[in-house]
């Protein structure tokens, strides 16, 4: 074994076995070390910052121990969480076997997912009745049907599912609707003649796709951009992967939606609570910082290189979320876990 793989094992909390303890061991087991099918590039500054931000997988016996005797809550970010980051955010598609973790996970503990893109987009990707979903950097979040709790009932709307059940929509975005649709025209125009651009229409905020411009295209994109929302005043530029999401400028981000969720489901400043947040994105961060200033639960970031995080606890891939989601739901099911439904 070369030097950088076994400083990886070191890191990981991990220790190399022979081929054949390998061979010997079960597929569970597999969630004590990196995904056996995926190639890991690994660097020195990697390694270091994998001891500050351990893997969630080698660390699962220890997190779980804090986590007893409290309600668990999931909340998981989509793109490069659940699907991997794709060149086209229309094919983004989470896999079967994803799909069959979320809904073991969404069965055992209260579950949400918080994505920029629109509500409606993430649910027809997911595909789950079981899980909460929350659009738009969670500007448009449906959730529990808690009649009392602190938010501006202007904006919450009653809902129903197929099966009747109740749930409350909540947009606090929602006077910005007419000026998104504007914006959405606007840019389009300013942009159609830089060749690669593509804009996605997330309802409450608009993004800017740039994976396929050129880099001597990228100025004049940014440029336009700017221009338009110096004419929108109420909006601010965010950026995210090869993305430039244009957003109302309210206090509201994923940080606020998750906030919102644990209140609706009963938990506001309840210390009987576990959320453990999962992202990848720089949008991911309000979430973490939430939980980091909450001193309860644990941030988990994707990312295969290092990164400034207030994330806790680090996975590699969307495929190391899978088996985490395995290992945790099946933790949920020797344990007697339920989701608790409003």
């Amino acid at each position: 074994m070369g030097r950088v793989a076994s400083k990886l094992y070191d890191a990981m909390g991990m220790k190399p076995s022979s081929q054949s303890e390998s061979m010997s061991k079960s597929r569970h087991d597999h969630a004590d070390g990196a995904y056996a099918g995926e190639p890991v590039a690994i660097d020195q500054n990697y390694i270091s910052w994998l001891r500050e931000h351990p893997s969630a997988l080698t660390s699962f016996n220890r997190m779980i121990n804090v986590a007893k005797g409290k309600q668990i809550v999931v909340f998981l970010d989509y793109d490069g969480t659940l699907s991997p980051i794709v060149s086209d955010p229309e094919l983004a598609f989470m896999s079967d076997q994803m799909r069959a973790a979320v809904c073991d996970i969404s069965n055992c503990f209260p579950t949400a997912i918080i994505s920029g893109r629109s509500r409606e987009k993430v649910y027809d990707f997911v595909k789950l009745d079981g899980v909460y979903y929350s659009g738009s950097h969670g500007m448009d979040t449906i959730g529990p049907a808690l009649k009392n709790n602190s938010y501006d009932k202007n904006y919450q709307q009653r809902s129903f599912d197929n099966e009747g059940n109740e749930f409350i929509v909540f947009q606090p975005a929602q006077d910005f609707l007419p000026a998104v649709k504007k914006m959405l025209t606007e840019v389009k125009e300013r942009t159609q003649n830089i060749p690669g651009v593509a804009v996605e229409d997330n309802r409450f905020c608009l993004s800017v796709h740039y994976r396929h411009v050129k880099d001597e295209d990228y100025g004049r994109l940014e440029e336009e951009v700017m221009l338009m929302l110096a004419n929108h005043p109420n909006f601010h530029l965010t950026r995210g992967k090869k993305v430039l999401e244009l957003r109302p400028s309210i206090k509201w981000n994923k940080g606020d939606a998750l906030k919102y969720l644990l209140e609706t489901l009963g938990f506001h400043k309840s210390g009987d609570v576990f959320p453990i947040y999962i992202g990848d994105d720089k949008t991911d961060e309000d979430a973490f910082k939430v939980l980091r200033e909450r001193g309860e639960g644990y941030p988990i970031i994707v990312s295969s290189t290092p990164r400034d995080t207030m994330a806790l606890y680090s996975l590699h891939s969307p495929s190391e979320v899978q088996l985490f989601l395995t290992r945790l739901s099946q933790w949920g099911l020797d344990n007697g876990a339920t989701a608790r439904r409003q």
